[in-house]
């Protein structure tokens, strides 16, 4: 995938688990990312304006303001996450990990590839994506509104403060 980094550009992101398997379907597990998310916001100092995890993907709307390069913060961020959550799972033999190996025997934790990735220049398509990231716990039928499902910027957006990853709400 052509990846475009312009630092005055907001970028949508969506990544998947390996064959769109549910690995995220604990609140434990989500916790991890969460986590995660928050630990790389701080480290790479990228802005985040939305975010969702749901069970099998993750979308992500961010910006590196200077030089609009995530790369950095993907690999981080799925890498640690996968490493974390794959050696409790080796600790307790986990029957998922037999879900999780490829042909040749490699194991995967994220879908192979650079998933979705599109630079964002308007205003309005940028309300479209924090609209869509934060509708889609409930378009999943995981929830009835969005503040209700604990892991993304929903309820940051809403005002709900306390114990939420903070959140920008426009490009500077």
């Amino acid at each position: 995938m052509r990846r475009i980094n312009h630092p005055n550009h907001a970028r949508f992101i969506t990544f998947s688990t390996y064959r769109r398997l549910n690995l995220f379907g604990t609140a434990e597990l989500r916790d991890v990312f969460r986590n995660q998310l928050e630990k790389a916001k701080s480290v790479y100092g990228f802005e985040l304006y939305a975010w969702v995890l749901m069970p099998n993907h993750a979308h992500l709307l961010v910006r590196e303001s200077e030089t609009g390069d995530v790369s950095g913060l993907l690999r981080s961020l799925k890498g640690t996450v996968a490493r974390k959550i794959m050696s409790r799972w080796r600790e307790l033999d986990a029957p998922v990990l037999d879900q999780l190996v490829d042909r040749s025997g490699k194991m995967w934790f994220w879908q192979r590839g650079g998933g979705y990735d599109r630079n964002i220049v308007s205003d309005d398509e940028f309300d479209e994506k924090v609209g869509y990231i934060h509708m889609n716990p409930v378009r999943a039928d995981l929830v009835e509104k969005p503040t209700d499902w604990g892991w993304g910027s929903a309820r940051f957006w809403s005002g709900e403060r306390d114990g939420e990853i903070v959140c920008d709400f426009r490009m500077k």
